[in-house]
Protein backbone atom coordinates (compact mmCIF):
# COMPACT_ATOMS: atom_id res chain seq x y z
CA UNK A 1 0.00 0.00 0.00
CA UNK A 2 1.14 3.75 -1.25
CA UNK A 3 2.24 5.46 2.29
CA UNK A 4 2.11 9.24 2.75
CA UNK A 5 6.23 8.85 1.56
CA UNK A 6 5.31 7.78 -2.03
CA UNK A 7 3.54 11.73 -2.04
CA UNK A 8 5.81 13.65 -4.12
CA UNK A 9 5.43 17.74 -4.31
CA UNK A 10 7.66 20.25 -6.72
CA UNK A 11 9.19 23.00 -5.24
CA UNK A 12 9.13 24.90 -8.80
CA UNK A 13 5.71 23.70 -9.95
CA UNK A 14 2.62 25.81 -9.42
CA UNK A 15 0.70 24.88 -6.01
CA UNK A 16 -2.24 22.19 -6.23
CA UNK A 17 -5.62 23.92 -6.80
CA UNK A 18 -6.89 21.22 -3.74
CA UNK A 19 -6.06 18.35 -1.81
CA UNK A 20 -3.47 16.50 -3.80
CA UNK A 21 0.47 15.85 -4.28
CA UNK A 22 1.88 16.71 -7.59
CA UNK A 23 2.78 13.02 -7.79
CA UNK A 24 2.68 9.66 -6.56
CA UNK A 25 5.29 6.88 -6.72
CA UNK A 26 3.64 3.66 -6.55
CA UNK A 27 6.85 0.65 -7.72
CA UNK A 28 8.44 2.57 -10.34
CA UNK A 29 5.95 4.12 -12.00
CA UNK A 30 5.20 8.13 -11.10
CA UNK A 31 1.54 9.07 -11.46
CA UNK A 32 1.04 12.60 -11.78
CA UNK A 33 -1.94 14.61 -11.19
CA UNK A 34 -3.25 16.86 -13.09
CA UNK A 35 -1.02 19.83 -14.15
CA UNK A 36 -1.81 23.08 -15.63
CA UNK A 37 0.38 26.29 -16.92
CA UNK A 38 -0.22 28.36 -13.73
CA UNK A 39 3.51 29.91 -12.39
CA UNK A 40 4.36 28.90 -8.70
CA UNK A 41 3.53 31.42 -6.04
CA UNK A 42 0.63 33.58 -8.27
CA UNK A 43 -2.65 33.21 -9.71
CA UNK A 44 -1.01 34.23 -13.21
CA UNK A 45 -1.66 32.07 -16.34
CA UNK A 46 0.83 32.53 -19.02
CA UNK A 47 -1.26 33.99 -22.00
CA UNK A 48 -4.40 34.86 -20.32
CA UNK A 49 -5.96 37.88 -20.23
CA UNK A 50 -8.34 38.53 -17.62
CA UNK A 51 -11.35 41.10 -17.06
CA UNK A 52 -12.65 42.29 -13.31
CA UNK A 53 -14.54 39.21 -12.80
CA UNK A 54 -12.06 36.97 -13.46
CA UNK A 55 -13.22 35.76 -17.29
CA UNK A 56 -11.23 35.05 -19.67
CA UNK A 57 -10.52 37.57 -22.30
CA UNK A 58 -8.52 35.94 -24.38
CA UNK A 59 -5.52 33.27 -24.47
CA UNK A 60 -2.78 32.12 -26.39
CA UNK A 61 -2.34 28.38 -26.67
CA UNK A 62 1.50 28.42 -27.71
CA UNK A 63 1.98 29.96 -24.46
CA UNK A 64 -0.08 27.84 -22.14
CA UNK A 65 1.52 24.84 -23.97
CA UNK A 66 5.32 25.45 -23.62
CA UNK A 67 4.34 26.63 -19.43
CA UNK A 68 2.62 23.38 -18.90
CA UNK A 69 4.88 21.24 -20.24
CA UNK A 70 7.88 23.20 -17.83
CA UNK A 71 5.73 22.73 -15.15
CA UNK A 72 5.08 18.78 -15.64
CA UNK A 73 9.28 18.42 -16.69
CA UNK A 74 9.77 20.22 -12.86
CA UNK A 75 7.36 17.86 -11.01
CA UNK A 76 9.59 15.06 -13.13
CA UNK A 77 12.66 16.37 -12.36
CA UNK A 78 12.29 16.73 -8.67
CA UNK A 79 10.61 13.82 -8.47
CA UNK A 80 13.88 12.16 -9.66
CA UNK A 81 12.35 11.26 -13.04
CA UNK A 82 12.89 12.83 -15.85
CA UNK A 83 11.02 13.94 -19.75
CA UNK A 84 12.24 11.01 -21.38
CA UNK A 85 10.88 8.60 -18.81
CA UNK A 86 7.19 9.50 -19.82
CA UNK A 87 5.10 6.49 -21.05
CA UNK A 88 1.91 7.80 -21.09
CA UNK A 89 0.15 11.21 -21.43
CA UNK A 90 -3.55 12.32 -21.32
CA UNK A 91 -4.00 16.25 -22.33
CA UNK A 92 -7.49 17.78 -21.67
CA UNK A 93 -8.15 20.88 -23.98
CA UNK A 94 -10.97 23.46 -23.91
CA UNK A 95 -11.27 24.03 -27.39
CA UNK A 96 -10.09 21.33 -29.26
CA UNK A 97 -11.45 23.08 -33.28
CA UNK A 98 -9.32 26.27 -32.31
CA UNK A 99 -6.63 24.74 -30.15
CA UNK A 100 -5.15 21.38 -31.55
CA UNK A 101 -2.92 22.61 -34.10
CA UNK A 102 -1.28 24.62 -32.43
CA UNK A 103 -1.05 22.29 -29.18
CA UNK A 104 -0.51 19.40 -31.69
CA UNK A 105 2.83 21.42 -33.50
CA UNK A 106 4.81 22.11 -30.21
CA UNK A 107 3.65 18.65 -28.60
CA UNK A 108 5.58 17.26 -31.70
CA UNK A 109 8.62 19.40 -30.79
CA UNK A 110 8.81 18.68 -27.28
CA UNK A 111 8.15 14.70 -27.90
CA UNK A 112 10.22 14.02 -30.68
CA UNK A 113 13.20 11.99 -28.89
CA UNK A 114 10.58 10.04 -26.46
CA UNK A 115 7.05 9.29 -27.73
CA UNK A 116 5.01 8.14 -25.12
CA UNK A 117 1.24 7.03 -25.49
CA UNK A 118 -1.24 10.11 -25.71
CA UNK A 119 -4.92 10.98 -25.38
CA UNK A 120 -6.25 14.10 -25.77
CA UNK A 121 -9.94 14.81 -25.26
CA UNK A 122 -11.97 17.97 -25.16
CA UNK A 123 -13.90 19.32 -21.66
CA UNK A 124 -15.96 21.72 -21.25
CA UNK A 125 -13.33 23.53 -18.49
CA UNK A 126 -11.06 22.91 -16.03
CA UNK A 127 -11.15 24.31 -12.26
CA UNK A 128 -9.29 27.30 -13.30
CA UNK A 129 -9.08 29.37 -16.41
CA UNK A 130 -6.91 27.32 -17.97
CA UNK A 131 -7.36 26.22 -21.72
CA UNK A 132 -5.06 23.32 -21.43
CA UNK A 133 -4.15 20.44 -18.83
CA UNK A 134 -1.71 17.14 -18.75
CA UNK A 135 -2.23 13.99 -16.46
CA UNK A 136 1.13 11.90 -16.81
CA UNK A 137 2.83 8.84 -16.15
CA UNK A 138 5.94 8.08 -16.11
CA UNK A 139 8.94 5.54 -15.17
CA UNK A 140 11.03 6.07 -12.02
CA UNK A 141 13.78 4.60 -10.72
Amino acid sequence: MATNKDLLNSSKAPEPVGLYPHARRVGNLLFLSGVGPRERGTTKIPGVELDEQGNVLSYNIEAQCRSVFQNVRYILEDAGSSWDSLVDVTVFLTNMKDDFATYNRLYAEYFKDNQPCRTTVEVNSLPTPIAIELKCIAMID
